[in-house]
């Protein structure tokens, strides 16, 4: 199971260096990056990360209120990770209930060590393979890794199984959404799909591609773009790239 975390970094040195130790560990996924607290706040909410890192600079205390701020809207907070120049804000980030302090430059070993923590405190737990549908006193239950995708259709949803089977359940696409595994994807008003099958992504034709036996294809829009994204962030760390 994967972790996704945020940068706030103005400094893009700093940015880039963290980024290029980060891409190591293959349990993590980056989920969104941004400079100014603003915006910073702005993604966190938009993506939930499980893990924030932040350049404190020497906009520290915008930082700090971010945090005041999450906690407005947030009922868990991800996972903080500070890091400055000096020991400057430490104090600050432990009332804050930083997660770890690091000082600049970035070192591998004071990373690692974090990364090590983070599996040992917060290890990541195996979302149940099945889901329930229920129809009056009908349960019936599917096993989530043979499901390709879920399409919309007013109020009903209708799973397309891997072996060509399709099952309708009167609930709107929605409803599914929170309760399926973190690799179901939605990527259209009217799709979900599982991550597993996905064998191509073609953004000039705003099309996913899923493999079983033939390949068949399912748009994705604008509205969901930033999913698609880290669906890409997500399959491009299991692979191997073969550029032209």
């Amino acid at each position: 199971m994967e972790y996704t975390y945020n940068i706030i970094d103005s400094d893009a040195s700093s940015k880039l260096q963290l980024q290029l130790y980060l891409e190591e560990y293959q349990d993590l996924v980056c989920a969104g990056v941004d400079t100014t607290a603003p915006s910073g706040l702005n993604s966190i909410l938009k993506y939930n990360p499980d893990l924030v890192l932040v350049n404190l600079g020497e906009d520290g205390m915008d930082y700090f209120q971010m945090v005041t701020e999450l906690n407005q809207y947030m009922q868990t907070l991800p996972l903080i990770i500070g890091y400055a120049k000096s020991k400057e804000y430490a104090y600050n980030a432990i009332k804050s209930g930083f997660f770890d302090y690091w000082i600049l430059p970035h070192n591998e070993f004071d990373i690692r060590k974090t990364i090590l923590r983070l599996r040992k405190l917060h290890p990541k737990q195996d979302t149940p393979s099945t889901i329930c549908l229920k129809s009056y006193k009908d349960y019936r239950y599917l096993d989530t890794n043979n499901i390709l995708y879920l399409k919309s259709d007013n109020n009903t949803t209708d799973f397309f199984m891997k072996d060509g089977s399709v099952i309708s359940a009167f609930k709107t696409l929605k409803s599914f959404e929170e309760k399926l595994p973190k690799n179901f994807i939605r990527v259209h008003q009217s799709y979900i799909l599982n991550s597993s099958y996905v064998s191509r992504i073609n953004y000039g034709k705003s099309i996913c591609s899923l493999k079983n036996g033939e390949e068949e294809e399912l748009p994705f829009s604008k509205t969901y773009k930033d999913k698609v994204d880290r669906l890409k962030e997500i399959l491009s760390k299991t692979a191997t790239n073969a550029l032209n």
